[in-house]
Formats: structure tokens, sequence, C-alpha cells
């Protein structure tokens, strides 16, 4: 008989705040992770010059913040030393003629300020976050909740009977909305629509996909109610936390741990065998925080059931991240009042700019003008680098997974349409070049630079298949019910004592941790 409970094959949110969750429960966790640290895509490194502190690849954590997760675990971790950096401005757009907006946490403001930009717009701002305000209940349930089960069904028949069954399904079929169809038919100002637009992109979808409105004005809303925050001294710092947690509740952790297969007995999983050669046993369940390419390809292989091997063959991953840190030897002169204090700023050239950039990198090519996420984690973080000095965190979600060729007709494709070093550095250079268009003096200030490809996240992460930091396409028919197979139930695997957790199940990508905090509640 194993002394461990739980067996969580991966480290990343959803893993650990399913193990911190169990292990209040009085269950015997161990996580395994085959990498050297846990974290999945958190990950903090001096990675360009001493001193400077860079979270590699997620850093920012309102999702995390808002969650349930955090609400059950918040006041334990910050017992072990977690701290958030907070700005009043999350939120901006910057574009190419100069004109720019910045979003705050003042709703009042954001409405003035966005009257200001095309009268009425600010209006429309006010109704659409107010809008998500007024059906709180109903969305984050649908967004969070565990959907096959009684207080999901409870929900929506209670609100078919308050709304009607009519106004009910009218309510469904305006959140299906394309960001497209939202912002031409609700704000006049192109810069307002530039504001939004971006957004999508960071719940991997595209500005013509079915839904990206509606998860475009949840984002909108989460911003301007809870900002966009980040760990103090990098998200290594809300690592340890959870590490000292789980620790403290009886857990094991352990790294260079990598899981070969999944070890069943009579229909059941037993246990996990490593890489070693070494098979642990267990109690209760074996949980996998990966991929469905993961875990009934290489975990499962022969033994995965037969609908879930043909799913796994047809489940689409999105769209390659790219990656682009600098440490610099002053804060940043931008061209625009009140841009220094943005924790994420977008640099596009509007609506059109980030479909025609979506659609480019979703045929293979290379963005010929990328939409750019500009962090500045020294604004809210004086921590994370020298006195004086500054770093950026630059994030573009339209990155090919497979290279075809280049939108702008300059760089050449490599022959396998695999990433080369030489490709990622000329591609970090057609982003420098706009950076310099919207910074004084930019090359001046810069110490040093370090781009990750798409092909460098996965290899760091296994997960990130071609890149895709979201655990696969976000597309609506493989979301919600549908995610990640059409079959699916909840986390169930079709294997008794077997549950799949992470970005590819519901509720989907992001640091909210939600797949975790769902099934450790269940089991």
């Amino acid at each position: 008989m194993s002394d461990v409970d739980h067996i969580i094959v991966g480290s990343g949110i959803n893993a650990l705040v399913c193990a911190a969750m169990l292990g209040a429960k009085g269950a015997k966790v161990l996580v395994l992770e085959r990498n050297d640290r846990i974290g999945g895509c958190m990950r903090t490194e001096e990675i360009t010059a001493p001193g400077f502190v860079h979270d590699v690849m997620a850093t920012t954590f309102v999702l995390f913040i808002t969650s349930p997760a955090f609400a059950a675990l918040g006041k334990d971790l910050a017992r072990h030393g977690l701290e958030f950096c907070h700005t009043a401005t999350p939120t901006g757009v910057l574009t190419p003629d100069g004109s720019h907006a910045v979003i705050t946490t003042d709703r009042a403001a954001n409405i003035a300020a966005l009257n200001r930009t095309a009268p009425g717009d600010g209006d429309r701002h006010g109704g659409d976050v107010g809008g998500i305000e007024r059906n709180a209940g109903l969305l984050f349930g649908l967004l969070g909740g565990a959907l096959w089960s009684y207080p999901t069904t409870k929900l929506i028949a209670g609100e078919a009977w308050r709304r009607g069954p009519r106004d009910l399904a009218a309510f469904m079929g305006e959140a299906l909305v394309p960001a497209r169809g939202w912002l031409e038919t609700t704000y006049a100002s192109e810069l307002v629509r530039a504001l939004w637009a971006p957004w999508v992109l960071h719940a991997g979808l595209g500005p013509e996909d079915a839904f990206s409105g509606q998860i475009a004005k949840v984002i909108a809303f989460a911003l301007e109610a809870a900002g966009a925050p980040i760990v103090k001294g990098g998200a290594k710092n809300l690592l340890a936390a959870f590490e000292a947690l789980i620790k403290e509740r009886g857990g094991e952790i352990r790294v260079n741990a990598d899981a070969a297969s999944i070890v069943q007995t009579g229909g059941r999983a037993t246990g996990v065998r490593l890489a070693s050669g070494e098979t642990l046993t267990v109690g209760k369940s074996v949980i996998c925080s990966v991929t469905p390419t993961q875990l009934y390809g290489r975990l499962l292989g022969k033994d995965a059931p037969e609908v879930a091997t043909k799913a796994t063959q047809s489940y689409r991953y999105g769209k390659g991240n790219f990656q682009i840190h600098y440490a610099l030897n002053k804060p940043p002169a931008w061209r625009g009042e009140g841009l220094g204090k943005v924790a994420l700023l977008h640099l596009t050239p509007g609506l059109d700019g980030v479909s025609k950039a979506c659609n480019e990198a979703v045929r293979g090519l290379l963005p010929e003008v990328p939409t750019i996420c500009v962090g500045q984690p020294h604004a809210l973080d004086p921590s994370r680098c020298p006195e004086g000095k500054a770093i950026l965190w630059l994030q573009l979600p339209e990155a090919p997974r497979q290279i075809r060729g280049d939108a702008a007709g300059k760089l050449e494709a490599p022959a396998d349409g695999c990433w080369t070093e030489a490709l990622r550095e000329a591609y970090a250079d057609r982003v420098e070049a706009i950076l310099c268009n919207h910074i004084e003096g930019f090359r001046d200030t810069v110490i040093a630079r370090r781009a990750y490809s798409p092909a460098d996240l996965e290899a760091m992460n296994i997960n990130l298949v071609g890149g895709d930091p979201y655990g696969g396409s976000s597309t609506i028919d493989q979301s919600f019910l549908w995610r990640p197979f059409k079959t699916s139930r909840n986390h169930e695997t079709g294997i008794k004592g077997l549950y799949h957790i992470g970005a590819s199940t519901h509720p989907g990508a992001g640091l909210g941790g939600g797949s975790g905090f769902l099934l450790a509640g269940r089991l």
C-alpha cells in the first residue's frame, strides 16, 4: 500500500494549486517535475545582465489574485513570503503615429478619458465593463466552474428562470460575437478599438474568432478592477511560497523526475514509472498537468483509451509566442505622456493591424508588423534591477510554430520550417526597430537583449507545443464543454484514478489555477 495519496505530474500553477489544496485536506501529495525547477511557465532568471531579474515567460498575475484559488490560499502564501506589486495604470496602447490611450484602475477616470477620445466611447466602455459586473455570477460560473456538475446545471436553470429561456439564449449568442464585431459596432475611435483588440491574443484567440469579444470585455473588467500585478522579486517567489506551503502540509516535490509512463492495474492508474526506471505507487489518484499529446501519447501510449487517442490526433495547437527581454541603463523615454508607468503597453497599428499579424502567423508567416506587448516590471517593482536602471519584458503572441515565409519578404524561411538562432535574432531586430520609433534614443540605453523563439520556449517546457503557451487552440470548439475533446467530461480521462488538469483542460489557459482548484475540490 502506497503512503502517497496523489501523484501530480507537472508543476505549473494548476499542479501547485491542486497540491496545496489537497494537502489542506490531509492528503499526502507527491509532485513530479521533469526539469531542474518547478513552475511550468513561471521562471525567473538573470538572463541579460547581473542584477536584472526577469520573469522569462509569465509575469502578470491578475488572473491569480482574482481567482478562487487565491481566495483559498492567498493568506498562507503571503505567510510564506508572497507579495505583489501594483500600478494604477495596468494597460495602454501606442500606435505608429504616436496616438496613445491608457487605462487606469479608476472606472470614472477611464470613462472620462475615453469620452475625450471620442464622444460616447467612454460611456460605452462603462456599459461594457458594467455588463460584465452585472452578469458576473453567470459568466464566472461558466468560465471557472466545473461544467458537468450539479452546481452549473443549477446555475443555468436559475438564470433561465430569472431571465427567461429566450433572453438567456440571446445572452449566450451575444457572448459569441467576435472582437471585431464588438469593437466596430461599439466604439467610434480607432484608438479605443486598438486598445482592446490586442488583448484577445492573450486568451489564445484572434479578433475574428467567436467569443473573442466577450473575453476581451472580461479582461477589460479584470484589469480595471484588479490591475496587472507582478510578484515582488519575480515569479520565483510565488513558486517558493507554494513549495513551502505544500511541504508544510505534508507534501513532497521532486525535480529532475521525468515521468515516462502511467502504471495501470486492473484498469486503474496505480502509479508512475520514471525515465530512470523507478516506479512510484499511489493510493488514490494520478493527476497529470500536461497536454493531451503528452498524456495520451507519451505517458499512456498503447494503453490510452481509443477515443482519446483518436481525439488527440485531431487536437489543434495555437500560435507560438516570441519573447524578448531587455536590460536598460535607464527607464525608456516613451514618445507619449504617462506611458512610463503602464504595466502592459501594446504597440500596434490597430484592430486591422492585430488581425493582419494574427492571420500571417496562423499561415506560417513572420508578421510584417507584429503586435508587441511591452511589460515594464521596474515601474512596479524597482527591486528587479539596479537603481536607476530598467528592464523590459516583451511578448509577441503572433509567432508561427512552423515558418513558411516572411510577410515582409525580407527574412528567409529555413528549408525545414524550424526556428534558428539567426532567424530569431533577425526577427528580434525587426521588433527592436519598432521600439526605436517609440522610445527616444532606445538603442543607446540597451545593456543587453535576450530573445526566445517559439522553439526556445518549447525546449524549456515540453507542454508549450510549438511555443503555444495556451495548451492548445482556444477557439470555441476547443473550449468549455469541448476542452480538450468533444467527449471530455470535467477532468476525467476514461481511466479510473487518472485525471487531467492544466491549460489544455477547462477553464483553459492563464495563471488562475482553475483546473487544479476544481479537481482538488472534487477529490
